[in-house]
């Protein structure tokens, strides 16, 4: 499966001008063979927990929904949008939807790891982990953002079957060694493809640090952005993801009979 990778700057609070970007996005991605494209956190209604979470309201989460399922329908093409949803007991979290080329949801992930004290008073944290859905002729499981720092988070979505995972973030600037080392590392340790679509630009004055990769399963990187606006292009193949894991066994030869029992204190 060819995807491809948003990485550009959003208005805050103004849907309609960052529909139009994730729409021309859609249309050239399209337009150079990509299958599926993905879009940073939050790009929607961009990058601001407080000020999205006061200002935004139910209908704009509706509206957000319908649009981004026309653009998926009406460039063919299959999106990964990141907005709030507002869940059955009236928490706010910050939520992640694939869609297929009709527009007809696949996969929605919420947040479970929220970073720094601004995402907590705006959002609540959610506990479910990821899934995973056939698509493209993969596993695709969806995390966000500071979810994939954590490698249990990567090894549950490979757990689940996952061969190719999709992240949207919203990655400021100065954490470079995210991009650079965490995530070709979880994807090389949990042997799945990691696509990480970020921000650029400043956004209610956070500077978003860019550097949007795709790293394969063997951790070398199939394509890497820099700190400007950029449409990133990666092919996904079963085949090289199986090639990884058949040439360094992790997943077949991990012990886990062993590692609860290495958990907690123990004496010397």
């Amino acid at each position: 499966m060819q995807i491809a990778i948003l990485q550009a700057q959003a208005d805050v609070l103004d849907i309609e001008a960052n529909l139009a970007t994730i729409d021309r996005a859609a249309r050239q991605a399209r337009e150079e063979g990509a299958e599926l494209l993905l879009t940073p956190e939050l790009f929607t209604c961009g990058y601001s927990p407080e000020r999205v979470r006061r200002e935004l309201t139910a209908g704009d989460l509706d509206r957000i929904a319908e649009r981004a399922a026309g653009i998926a329908r009406r460039h063919g093409i299959s999106l990964v949008y990141s907005a709030p949803r507002i869940g059955d007991g009236g928490d706010w979290h910050i939520s992640a939807v694939l869609l297929d080329g009709a527009g007809r949801l696949l996969l929605a992930y919420d947040k479970v790891h929220l970073f720094g004290e601004e995402e907590r008073r705006a959002f609540a944290p959610a506990s479910a982990g990821p899934r995973t859905v056939a698509h493209g002729g993969l596993q695709v499981a969806l995390l966000i953002c500071y979810d994939v720092e954590f490698p249990e988070s990567v090894r549950a979505a490979s757990d689940a079957g996952a061969q190719l995972v999709l992240v949207p973030t919203a990655l400021g600037a100065g954490f470079a060694a995210v991009c650079d080392v965490l995530v070709p590392a979880r994807a090389l340790e949990s042997q799945v493809v990691v696509a990480y679509a970020n921000h650029c630009g400043t956004e209610d004055g956070l500077e978003l640090g860019g550097r949007s990769v795709v790293a394969a399963a063997d951790g070398t990187l199939l394509a890497r952005a820099g700190g400007q606006p950029e449409l990133l292009h990666a092919r996904v193949d079963a085949a090289d993801v199986a090639a990884a894991r058949e040439l360094v066994p992790y997943l077949r030869d991990r012990r886990p009979d062993l590692y609860g029992q290495w958990s907690g204190p123990r004496p010397a």
